[in-house]
């Protein structure tokens, strides 16, 4: 599962993703490096944690060298909006918290059979297990479900672009006995609920409600034992009643399956994941399952071309958490496209390969549409040299580099930073201008501080006054602040003289806060100014440099560090993004107003922002 260190730094232009597949008694971990290829991969039981955060914290702690920007979780519950309670844990959470808290741009927390079912259109033959006949149909709806802890259950229909997966909670809907046998078990169950569901009976607790019944039913003075001691017990120990309860919680099964591929219309057949029946081994093929999947009366000859397999490689989770993940950042730059890889990885590759990146990275599209030969004549190398350029990205070869490829370009080529030269005419210093930009904010988007800009918020949110102090181009800025703090009825003032930074810091204290920005974030009067305010004890928020001496003496850094000269050039790039972070602020506050004083929407002097949707 692990990947060389060379995949695991150029693979994702952002770094690695962080993967989980969160069940009720197990956590499973990976950094996905490259597509299809994990490592670290580690196994947690979550009774060792008391909610999500310390459970992720745990984990991440082993990888403090590393940022990592996106991540999305597989998880044994029902997913709806940003609140979670689990079903089967004492756990609950926001996940735009939790994102927050661990400082990441992306969070997705899906369904964990969800994620399953986005995983079995790339299984291979031998990630598989047949059980009984049958043949899939091509581009036909298949179904998901799998015992564990509970019991998942999902489905996937196929459409033009791959499959739309099924967000089901198929698992709690009633069981239905199909003997006088499993009429007693369900006699059994209903003395604890009065609604039995197949997750209560079809999962690992409800094989051990199966094995209480049956002893009962038997008379037979058994001790309890937990589902992995009734299954080694069965098949090492050969004990009669653990065999009586494995066949009979497999026919159970075998009818659930059943009806999922009749209400589906599951041609493409049934895929059986969770973590019981995997444990099973060659003994599943010869239990009750098949025989009672396919006993359907009138049905039967309709039910009994579907296949049914049992998905036998580990962590299967990952590959369709991975993908769900990756569909998410499709078009925007956190996607990591191919060209990202390229890009990154063209320093390291040999020279001739080097022309094979330049040739895709200047025409992309010319070379969707040659053939090799044709490649390499324009890159002026060997044919087997272009294979080996696929093969240093990790393809297998030219026709998969360009499948993948094609895709990652989503319909346009991705916007890059182009420098602007006497020659071009109006049309192209226009795109490239706004090409720049829109390429610096994607940048600046993947690498916000969430935590530095939520404490501005705060602070701005519930300041008694906010001052701005800047010079020169910055003053633009700080204009555009001024006017939209005071629309929020905050007290804001500008101030963009060095004289008048200090008497006003001067008249500054507790509760006050002095936004100021500067690019180089070196000028003496307003690192004065600066110093002065804080020493009155009121907060400073520096729009500068990570590194400048303003932003070592502020409170909270929002960091701006697009590499512009300034001491020869006009700053242009810098001021808008400069000015995104007084709209990120203006824009929180007035959610934090929405919020706090929800009576306040109505007062006609309260400001609006055109990103609500109020």
């Amino acid at each position: 599962m692990a990947t060389d260190s060379k995949h695991a730094r150029t693979a994702f232009a952002d770094g690695p993703r962080l993967l989980a597949d969160i069940g009720a008694t197990h956590a499973r971990f990976a950094l996905q490096t490259a597509p299809g290829a994990y490592r670290s991969v580690r196994v947690l039981r979550c009774d060792d944690f008391d909610g999500i955060v310390p459970l992720l914290r745990f984990y991440l702690s082993e990888h403090e060298d590393l940022r990592l920007n996106h991540a999305a979780l597989a998880l044994a519950n029902p997913v709806d909006g940003d609140y979670v309670r689990m079903t089967n844990r004492p756990w609950a959470f926001s996940t735009d918290a939790v994102r927050r808290e661990l400082g990441l741009t992306t969070l997705l927390i899906v369904n964990d059979f969800t994620a399953l079912a986005m995983a079995i259109p790339g299984l291979k033959g031998e990630d598989l297990m047949q059980v009984g006949p049958g043949k899939p149909a091509p581009h036909a709806v298949l179904g998901v479900l799998g015992p564990g802890t509970g019991l998942g259950v999902s489905g996937g229909i196929p459409t033009v672009d791959g499959f739309v997966t099924l967000g089901s909670e198929g698992g709690h809907v009633n069981f239905a006995p199909s003997d006088e046998r499993e009429f007693a078990i369900l006699q059994t169950a209903w003395r604890e609920w009065t609604h039995v569901s197949n997750e209560r009976l079809i999962s690992g607790p409800g094989m051990e409600i199966i094995h209480r019944a049956l002893a009962e039913r038997n008379g037979i003075d058994a001790p309890p034992r937990d589902s992995a001691g009734i299954i080694a017990a069965a098949l090492e120990g050969k004990d009669p009643l653990c065999l009586e309860v494995l066949e009979c919680f497999c026919g159970m099964l075998g009818g659930a399956a059943a009806n999922l591929a009749v209400t589906l219309g599951a041609f493409g057949g049934i895929f059986i994941g969770g973590g019981i029946v995997p444990r099973l081994g060659e003994w599943f093929k010869t239990s009750p399952f098949r025989t009672r999947f396919e006993a359907k009366g009138r049905f039967s000859s309709y039910i009994a071309d579907i296949p049914t397999y049992v998905i036998s490689t580990p962590h299967v989770a990952f590959d369709g958490v991975a993908n769900i993940l990756s569909e998410h950042l499709r078009g925007r730059s956190g996607d990591n496209t191919l060209m990202d890889r390229i890009r990154q990885l063209q320093p390291e590759l040999t020279p001739a390969e080097q022309r094979v990146a330049s040739l895709v990275l200047e025409q992309p599209r010319l070379v969707l549409n040659e053939p090799i030969a044709g490649i390499a004549r324009l890159a002026d190398v060997s044919q087997p040299t272009v294979i080996r350029f696929c093969r240093s990205l990790g393809f297998l070869g030219l026709a998969d580099f360009k499948l993948k490829f094609a895709s990652s370009l989503t319909g346009s080529i991705p916007v890059r930073h182009s420098q602007v030269r006497h020659s071009d005419s109006t049309h192209d210093l226009s795109a490239k201008v706004i090409d720049n930009t829109v390429s610096a904010i994607l940048k600046f988007r993947d690498q916000l501080d969430v935590r530095a800009i939520d404490r501005a918020i705060e602070l701005v949110s519930r300041a008694r006054r906010i001052e701005f102090y800047a010079m020169g181009n910055a003053r633009v800025v700080a204009l555009d602040g001024q006017h939209k703090f005071f629309r929020f009825r905050i007290p804001t003032a500008l101030y963009g003289d060095s004289h008048l930074f200090s008497l006003a810091a001067d008249l500054l204290g507790p509760g006050d806060v002095v936004v100021a920005i500067s690019n180089s974030g070196r000028l003496p009067e307003l690192l004065a100014a600066v110093d002065k305010a804080r020493a009155a004890g009121a907060d400073v928020i520096a729009i500068s440099s990570s590194q400048s001496p303003l932003a070592k003496r502020a409170s909270v850094v929002l960091a701006v560090d697009h590499p512009e000269d300034n001491t020869s050039f006009l700053s242009m790039i810098s001021r808008v993004l400069q000015l995104l972070l007084i709209d990120i602020m203006a824009v929180g506050v007035s959610v934090d107003v929405h919020h706090a004083r929800p009576s306040s929407l109505s007062s006609p002097t309260q400001a609006l922002i055109s990103h609500l949707d109020s």
